[in-house]
């Protein structure tokens, strides 16, 4: 008799390797005001961290989702897709955030600039943001990253100069806010003792 109910509920799940990133990165949605403002209040603190890490930080998604850039000249030798010393110095601070799999779905973006053949650029982010992943999974769980490997379709300024070029290469890590945030949202207090250290 319970079989059908836990066969519908599994219907109901979703699978974040499925959606898009748009799709990832409006879900889930948080529909509780004061949950809201209790993640917004922890991401914020999150955000300040690792600003004062000297991080590229934005938040988004009326201040529930951290946006952390980090340019790929940080991560990999020009036009290489192995991760260099400095890009896992560079990561080792977000392997704490996934101590806890389920507080957030970390979402990784790699992007370039326009140099060479949208094939060749898209390989070469999917190279990178593989590799990234494999050594996120080599340290950490795994279970709430997902990759995308994005080529050169979403330059953040027109590749028309070295500098320019630079800037479009990189990887955007996205934090946003899975159940076990949600959960301790709803208690009225998020654990913030993963705040990553200088």
């Amino acid at each position: 008799m319970t079989w059908p109910l836990q066969s519908q509920a599994r219907e109901h799940e979703v699978d974040i390797y499925e959606l898009s990133l748009d799709e990832n990165l409006e879900t889930p949605e948080i529909k509780n005001d004061k949950q809201a403002d209790k993640i917004q209040d922890f991401q914020y603190e999150m955000a300040v961290a690792f600003k004062r890490s000297n991080y590229e930080v934005e938040i988004m998604r009326d201040d529930e989702v951290i946006v952390i850039t980090i340019p790929a000249s940080q991560l990999f030798e020009p036009n290489d897709t192995a991760l260099s010393k400095l890009g896992e110095t560079q990561l080792k601070p977000f392997l704490k955030m996934l101590k806890n799999p389920g507080f957030y779905k970390m979402l990784l973006v790699m992007h370039s600039d326009n140099t060479g053949s949208s094939e060749y650029t898209l390989n070469l982010t999917r190279q990178r943001v593989n590799a990234i992943f494999d050594w996120f999974d080599e340290n950490a769980s795994v279970d709430y990253v997902v990759p995308y490997a994005l080529g050169d379709t979403d330059p953040v300024v027109d590749n028309n100069s070295v500098e320019n070029r630079k800037r479009n290469r990189r990887l955007e890590i996205y934090l946003v806010p899975e159940k076990t945030m949600l959960q301790q949202a709803k208690k009225g207090n998020i654990n913030i003792s993963n705040l990553p250290k200088n």
